[in-house]
């Protein structure tokens, strides 16, 4: 009897729990016979599962708990495109992994289309990730005393947040006020991290010294103010993380020739769906599928995939620009308010994320720190934005659905 064995059969006997394997075994003796016990009790083959190149070592305990094996994705590249961005600068690929037929290919036609106009611009016009403590208070005269008192000591608040950290930065803080609960927003800038291990424990500390010195009680340090993973006004409105602008003018003949319709096609297609329709839905993005490519990159380069939500946090835009001689131009934008990644810590460090951010030649802490995970930023919005361009040329000259039928989908 294997090892593997044993430790399944002593689950079976209820003699130890799933997640008390690691403690009995090294880690891929445990990941064996906890997937042998899930095969055996489901009648289930899991030897694709169990077929997996990284060390096991190295996703337990930081990435995973209970692990029996991973799952597969597949991962292509879109690119390369020149990007001018603040951060990124040259030329990229961008590795997405999706199981959306089409996808990749409808992105690098953008992309390809953005390269020849020569390229887009992007920039980070924001950068915060946000943690909102609620706490309690007896009414609005304690909550008015709460708030005076953090906006008159931010830096004693700034000192304490920042002493449990070597990299963050607590940038300031917003209060809201709801009868007897006091909300304070505290935006942080966490460099290379996605950063919400990092803004939690420095709220930890902050909320012991608000609790110290005013009348308020904390509830919960995060009083879904923040506001993570999950669609949220203020996130649209006030950013978390990253906020990201991409665009490109593409020559009026590019279009015709290369996308198949006109500047004016694409423009009254993004308004009439992007906007007016997305206004009619009630919808938090204005945009045709940015969430596609931010899912595809978060997937591929090891971001928190529950954060897409906020991805998608983005208004595409589309104008006519007419030159001297009457050439209409086209004019793309994509904004991303919450766009919240990292090259540094989280799935960054597990092996096939690792690689494709070294693909993109960011991996690991930029100089100066930051400077990678914004560039990050610049490329994926870079990604939405050819993303957007192709879906709303395919729908303008009507070609949607005869390329799903090419591509066999």
């Amino acid at each position: 009897m294997t090892d593997a064995e044993t430790l399944a059969d002593r689950v079976r006997e209820g003699e130890l729990r799933l997640h008390e394997l690691e403690e009995h075994a090294d880690h891929e003796t445990a990941v064996a016979a906890r997937r042998l016990l899930i095969e055996e009790e489901t009648r289930t083959s899991l030897e694709t599962v169990g077929d997996y190149s990284f060390a096991a070592a190295v996703a337990t305990g930081t990435n995973i708990e209970n692990m029996i094996g991973a799952a597969q994705v597949p991962m292509g590249v879109a690119g390369p495109v020149p990007i001018d961005g603040g951060a990124a600068d040259g030329e990229y690929y961008l590795p997405l992994a999706t199981t959306e037929g089409a996808l990749l290919a409808s992105v690098n036609r953008g992309l390809s289309v953005i390269r020849s106009a020569g390229g887009a611009t992007a920039r980070v016009t924001k950068n915060g990730m946000t943690r909102a403590p609620v706490f309690r208070v007896d009414g609005v005269a304690e909550a008015a005393e709460t708030v005076a008192w953090v906006e008159e000591n931010l830096e004693s608040l700034r000192e304490a947040a920042e002493s449990t950290t070597n990299h963050g930065e607590l940038l300031g803080v917003e209060p809201y006020v709801v009868g007897d609960s006091v909300y304070l927003r505290f935006a942080y800038d966490t460099k290379d991290a996605m950063g919400m291990n990092m803004v939690t424990i420095a709220t930890r500390e902050v909320c012991a010294v608000v609790e110290a010195e005013t009348p308020a009680s904390l509830v919960a340090i995060s009083g879904n103010l923040c506001s993570d993973k999950k669609p949220a006004a203020i996130n649209a409105v006030e950013g978390r993380g990253r906020s990201v602008t991409a665009d490109v003018v593409i020559p009026g003949e590019l279009v015709e020739e290369r996308l198949h319709t006109t500047a004016d096609a694409i423009v009254e297609a993004n308004t009439r769906k992007n906007l007016i329709g997305s206004a009619k839905a009630g919808s938090l993005g204005f945009n045709a599928h940015a969430a596609n490519v931010v899912g595809a990159a978060f997937l591929a380069t090891g971001q928190d995939e529950a954060q897409v939500v906020e991805g998608a946090n983005a208004i595409t835009t589309m104008d006519t620009r007419e030159r001297e001689d009457g050439t209409v131009d086209l004019y793309a934008s994509v904004s991303l308010a919450s766009l919240e990644v990292g090259t540094v810590g989280g799935g960054t460090k597990l092996p096939t994320q690792s690689e494709a951010l070294e693909v993109m030649g960011l991996r690991g802490g930029g100089d100066p720190a930051g400077a990678n995970a914004d560039a990050l930023a610049e490329v994926i919005a870079v990604g939405a934005l050819a993303g957007e361009l192709s879906l709303l040329a395919a729908l303008a000259s009507r070609h949607l659905a005869s390329a799903h039928e090419e591509l066999g989908r």
